[in-house]
């Protein structure tokens, strides 16, 4: 494998990776030692072309007291689903399949760019950026005041809604990458599609005000894609009751027309938050 092929699809994510995350051999480099299930960076080859990807092994997922054992890799892959329906690909290719661990989740690896200016984090409270929401209270080892805020960002806006479809019970601020292009991407959706209202997120900037205009359209459109081929994608890693719950939640944003507010029975902001 050469440098020039991984990098040569850096350039553009999407093109030709599925296939080779979906089918490719994969090589392991390394474990991420951080991740709270088994996460391990691979490279996956394909008639030449290679790629870095995520491979996430159903034996290694942690077991959790509200999610079923051995469903995270699945929901990782609806997650994916549900996004391509959406137009919007926020989340980088991601596949099940069999790997040196097992079934698993395999998912493209995004390389961050090293320009980009963060759009989610803690900043003093004197000097939150203008446009910025704050969404909590902070302060440093030292006492000072800060805030957890997020920049006033369309893309974030896109994030945002995906997450309360998908009901995402875990969406921190470094599940967040923006890649080449300025894309930004969501991973780390193991959590998502409980039937229980789980929204944990740290984009509550817009709650309560009214969906952006682009939101709708897309909303209506996902409501149709539910009843045929989406419905029947998020069948084969979710529940008939788990896949009637994001009908649900389509539903309910199209009657508010706005973004939800924390509900209070379950904690608004994982932790952490970063």
């Amino acid at each position: 494998m050469s440098g020039g092929q991984v990098a040569a699809h850096e350039a553009d994510p999407t093109a030709g990776a599925l296939a080779a995350v979906s089918h490719g051999t994969l090589e392991v480099e390394g474990r991420l030692v951080d991740a709270s299930n088994t996460t391990v960076r691979c490279l996956a080859t394909l008639d030449g072309v290679t790629v870095r990807c995520v491979y996430k092994p159903v034996a290694g997922e942690r077991p959790l007291w509200d999610f079923p054992d051995g469903t995270l890799a699945g929901r990782e892959v609806a997650a994916y689903e549900l996004s391509v329906a959406s137009g919007w690909d926020l989340v980088p290719p991601t596949v099940l399949r069999d790997g040196p661990l097992g079934p698993g989740a395999c998912q493209l690896w995004i390389e961050e760019s090293d320009d980009t200016t963060p759009l989610v984090g803690f900043v003093p409270e004197a000097a939150l950026p203008a446009g910025w929401h704050p969404i909590a209270d902070a302060e440093d080892p030292d006492g000072r005041p800060f805030l957890l805020a997020h920049a006033d960002d369309a893309r974030l806006a896109r994030m945002t809604v995906f997450d309360v479809v998908a009901n995402n019970a875990d969406r921190k601020g470094g599940h967040l990458l923006v890649g080449t292009g300025d894309r930004l991407y969501g991973v780390d959706h193991g959590v998502c599609f409980h039937t229980d209202p789980k929204l944990r997120t740290v984009l509550w900037g817009w709650a309560g005000q009214p969906l952006p205009a682009e939101v709708p359209p897309v909303l209506a459109d996902l409501a149709g894609r539910l009843d045929g081929a989406l419905g029947q994608a998020l069948a084969a890693h979710l529940t008939a009751a788990e896949v009637a719950a994001v009908r649900e939640r389509v539903a309910v944003l199209r009657a508010s027309g706005r973004f939800p507010v924390p509900g209070g029975r379950w904690p608004a902001v994982p932790w952490p938050p970063i």
